[in-house]
């Protein structure tokens, strides 16, 4: 994810201080890591620089001195440009649980229940998720995070069942080699 484009999004609105963006980004964006305060201002300064984003306004309201920033035309550009790439999807995906299987295989380990086990923490999680969508006042943002996450946990699961049933198969081959 892109730290710069985000906080550029979240400028679109309007100008902001980095703590409301930071704040407003944890909000947005629930399932996803808080952002640090460090990152945030340093992001901003680098969108300062690159002529993304200006500095709106500084001033202190009987505190310490915050600034705001608003975007520039063309940092507008530049949110629209990436907003309409398309990501092109991964050609080869591998992940930790991929990994573990295939390292179980190759080295005699016990494939099928760690994929037992991984599939229970999935399935765990997956009630999580359902819980903090259907709860009651759950925004747009934490439902469709959650909705995104239930449906990587969901092909995660079907790889699983996949690989469970073919482990025999998978066993074999690499004890014949």
């Amino acid at each position: 994810m892109s730290t710069r484009h985000i906080l550029l999004g979240l400028l679109a609105s309007g100008p902001s201080h980095g703590y409301d963006l930071k704040r407003r980004h944890d909000e947005r964006f629930p399932q996803a890591r808080p952002l640090a305060y460090g990152q945030v201002y340093t992001t901003l300064q680098r969108l300062v620089r690159d002529g993304l984003a200006e500095i709106d306004a500084t001033g202190s309201d009987g505190g310490p001195e915050r600034t705001a920033y608003r975007s520039t035309p063309e940092g507008t550009g530049e949110l629209a440009r990436w907003a309409g790439e398309i990501t092109p999807p991964a050609p080869f995906v591998a992940n930790e649980i991929f990994a573990k299987v295939v390292v179980a295989i190759l080295s005699g380990g016990d494939p099928e229940s760690y994929l037992l086990a991984q599939r229970a923490a999935h399935m765990a999680r997956m009630r999580e998720l359902t819980q903090v969508k259907t709860a009651e006042g759950a925004d747009l943002a934490t439902v469709l995070s959650a909705d995104y996450a239930l449906n990587h946990l969901d092909a995660d699961l079907r790889w699983m069942t996949t690989t469970a049933g073919r482990l025999t198969t998978l066993t074999a081959e690499v004890d014949s080699a």
